[in-house]
């Protein structure tokens, strides 16, 4: 490091000068981190950087090499593979310095694109503009898009580049240069991972182990205590499906648990009992959908859940024909954390014990007020801001009910004072319902309304 190579050269000229050295080295040093380019061209790394600007260099041409047009697909393919190797054994900074190399040594030729803007803006509306906005298009693409396709080459690269943008995720807030690596893989994602390259499956006690064991690890919404909880949950009432991509043929992407009853479920309680019986599916009217799960952390920003629940409604209703309602039960994990901030402190000073509050408690009516007004009217940037609601009132669902003590358990009163939901989804209404969303107006039932007072 250059403070350790300062200190030996002062040493040799006067004993007691070495510590002195080290502190105006370390005191002098920008706060700013030095961009790749500024490493690249350096002899000496400096504190907090991985690798040194020769194997940053040598970590460069391999990733150049990756790219290189002159090579097949199948020899990129190799070099990739043998890179990921690499990759998979590095330290945390070591992959982070790769994240920077990616991010900032593979973007789009500024000038060129800037040149074929000004093409491009100059043809409009004359018989070159179509070859004009192909050549801005190309000059748009980005070397970092070739080299991340080249990694999806190998047969687990999906699975390297998935595993790589989670590990990426957690450091965009810290470190702004990694912000086009991010928007690069979701947006190849968003392609990779469409709708028409997924299958849905049907997952039930039978399948095989290593599949519920990973129902068991990734469920979100209601932890699954046990073998025998996984079992209720996959019961003759229940139903539970998944998306499925052939590159992770055996890793779930989202799944939804499912309940078939006769109405709208106002607690959970009873859809995680155990001991209770299995509905008679001759006389189920209902589907619930209690539980969805996304699997993949390095997935975020790609939307799989729209799709998911229309496939799941269509593949109910050609098995039950006599389902006419689809509705989840939903928790509501922003509106004790809203009401800390928005909610009067004499309302809050009485929730401690929410479930305690009997019926007509005035304390219990103004929550399930406060609880209407988040759901139904609070917003932020023309999206609902609770999360939940955010994914069904996007994918067309109205508020319908809210629900007393449906979840007890600490994690539900933590989140919500006990409180739980219903989103109905009218397959006849979805579009209507978004079209009121992207107005600016969140669907919402007469039941809901009324609670406004």
């Amino acid at each position: 490091m250059r403070t350790e190579w300062m200190s030996r050269s002062v040493s040799f000229l006067r004993p007691g000068l070495e510590a002195k050295a080290v502190a105006s080295a370390e005191a002098v040093a920008p706060a700013v981190p030095r961009t790749t380019r500024e490493r690249l061209q350096a002899t000496l790394r400096r504190n907090q950087e991985a690798l040194s600007p020769r194997v940053l260099r040598r970590t460069l041409s391999e990733l150049q090499a990756i790219v290189d047009p002159r090579i097949s697909e199948v020899e990129a393919s190799r070099r990739a593979c043998e890179f990921a190797q690499w990759y998979v054994k590095a330290g945390a900074e070591e992959r982070r310095d790769c994240w920077l190399l990616m991010a900032e040594q593979f973007a789009p030729d500024a000038q060129k694109a800037k040149a074929a803007r000004v093409q491009y803006e100059a043809a409009i509306g004359t018989t070159d503009e179509a070859a004009a906005e192909i050549r801005l298009r190309r000059a748009m693409l980005s070397p970092r898009a070739r080299l991340l396709q080249r990694f999806a080459g190998y047969p687990e690269g999906v699975r390297f580049l998935v595993d790589l943008r989670a590990e990426l995720l957690p450091h965009l807030k810290s470190d702004k240069r990694l912000l086009p690596l991010d928007a690069e893989l979701e947006h190849l994602f968003s392609t990779w991972f469409d709708v028409a390259f997924l299958e849905l499956r049907t997952l039930s006690w039978d399948s095989p182990a290593s599949m519920i064991e990973k129902l068991i690890k990734y469920e979100a919404v209601h932890e699954i205590r046990s073998w025998s909880d996984a079992k209720n949950r996959l019961d003759s009432d229940r139903r539970c499906y998944a998306f499925f991509h052939a590159r992770l043929p055996d890793e779930p992407l989202i799944f939804v648990e499912v309940a078939l009853t006769t109405e709208i479920s106002a607690s959970i309680e009873p859809l995680l009992d155990e001991s209770a019986a299995p509905a008679d599916l001759a006389k189920a009217t209902t589907a619930i959908f209690y539980s969805i799960s996304n699997t993949q952390t390095g997935l975020r920003g790609v939307s799989f859940g729209d799709s998911l629940i229309k496939h799941v409604v269509e593949t109910l209703k050609a098995e039950f024909p006599r389902l006419k309602t689809f509705a989840t039960l939903s928790p509501i994990p922003g509106l004790r954390a809203w009401m800390q901030k928005h909610a009067p402190a004499d309302l809050l000073a009485h929730l401690d014990q929410p479930l305690a509050l009997p019926p007509k408690s005035p304390h219990r009516t103004q929550l399930l007020a406060w609880a209407a007004r988040y759901l139904g009217r609070e917003m932020d940037g023309g999206r609902p801001v609770d999360p939940v609601a955010r994914f069904h009132l996007g994918n067309g669902a109205r508020v319908e009910r809210l629900n007393w003590g449906a979840d007890p358990s600490p994690k539900g009163l933590k989140q919500s004072y006990g409180l739980m939901v219903n989103y109905l989804y009218d397959p006849k209404r979805l579009d209507k319902h978004r079209a009121m969303l992207s107005g600016g107006q969140i669907p919402i039932s007469g039941a809901i309304e009324d609670l406004y007072g």
